[in-house]
């Protein structure tokens, strides 16, 4: 039986500037058609530079996370998760977006000097793979009437994505969605009639999440039909920075959060706490940690 996952050898083809903070990098790679996308939120790991700059990549097998670890650390690659963001198999093309914030971080200092034709080791789903990948919280099903997006811009590739997918529904869901990002410049504007965007731009003058959680605060439109009364806001997860909670995907409400872990965990006491939002139609994800490169 084959892995849900595997290494991907790709070449970096074209690098597009989305944005002043967001950069798509187009990958290509002979085994693209052998990779699956299961859903706009798909999460793939990458392969960068080890501790000491070196870069030793891992061969092409089911095993690959043993041969990692068989590494001494020192020659470990530095694995991060990012979102696929798209892939056209037939084309032998992936797309991976890249928040740049200089030098600070393995990924963005990769993706700052990354030139076609550089070369970038991935985690990836198996499409020789009969099982489900995993991977993933966004789950669109037919039932679903109303949605909530809340991503800061590490999560806006993944938030786009979901966006880009209910666009192509006959009949979309009604979407409110607040998305926050560094600069005014970074706002992605769509013509989407069946959303209400909220695009929250930090300018210089606000610390990570301000801008978001005001903004919820004050415009969040939560339905009476999932609102249940008090909830426990008490979870093991919260005893850390990691905060991961994944909902049932049947609901006709669906909300799928993720920022910044300190900004998820305030933004869940706000939503089922202070809103009293039933916790079984939420996904929170904590993608990142201020303070850890």
């Amino acid at each position: 039986m084959a892995a849900e996952y595997r290494i991907f050898n790709l070449q970096l083809k074209r690098r597009i500037q989305v944005s002043p903070s967001m950069l798509r990098c187009v990958f290509t790679g002979g085994d693209v058609a052998q990779m699956k996308h299961e859903a706009p939120d798909q999460r793939i790991k990458l392969l960068l530079g080890a501790q000491d700059g070196s870069s030793t990549p891992l061969s092409v097998s089911d095993s690959w996370y043993q041969d990692y670890l068989a590494l001494p650390k020192s020659l470990r690659p530095v694995l991060r998760t990012y979102t696929l963001r798209a892939l056209r198999a037939e084309e032998n093309e992936v797309d991976i977006e890249f928040v740049l914030h200089g030098e600070n971080g393995p990924a963005s200092r990769w993706a700052t000097h990354a030139q076609p034709g550089d070369f970038l080791q991935i985690v990836a789903p198996n499409a020789q793979a009969r099982q489900d990948s995993g991977g993933y919280e966004w789950a669109a099903h037919t039932g679903l009437k109303q949605v909530l997006l809340i991503a800061d811009e590490t999560a806006l590739p993944a938030a786009m994505g979901i966006l880009e997918q209910l666009a192509t529904w006959p009949e979309p869901p009604e979407v409110q969605a607040f998305f926050e990002v560094p600069w005014q410049s970074d706002v992605q504007p769509r013509e989407m009639p069946f959303a209400q965007i909220h695009w929250l731009a930090r300018a210089g003058h606000h610390t990570y999440g301000d801008v978001l959680l005001a903004a919820v605060r004050k415009y969040i439109s939560i339905p009476a039909a999932v609102r249940v009364g008090a909830q426990s806001l008490e979870d093991k997860s919260l005893s850390n920075d990691f905060l991961w909670e994944s909902a049932p995907r049947t609901s006709a409400f669906s909300a799928w959060i993720a920022a910044e872990s300190t900004v998820v965990k305030k933004l869940r006491h706000l939503l089922i706490g202070e809103h009293q939002l039933d916790r079984e139609t939420v996904n929170f994800m904590a993608y990142w940690t201020r303070g850890r490169g």
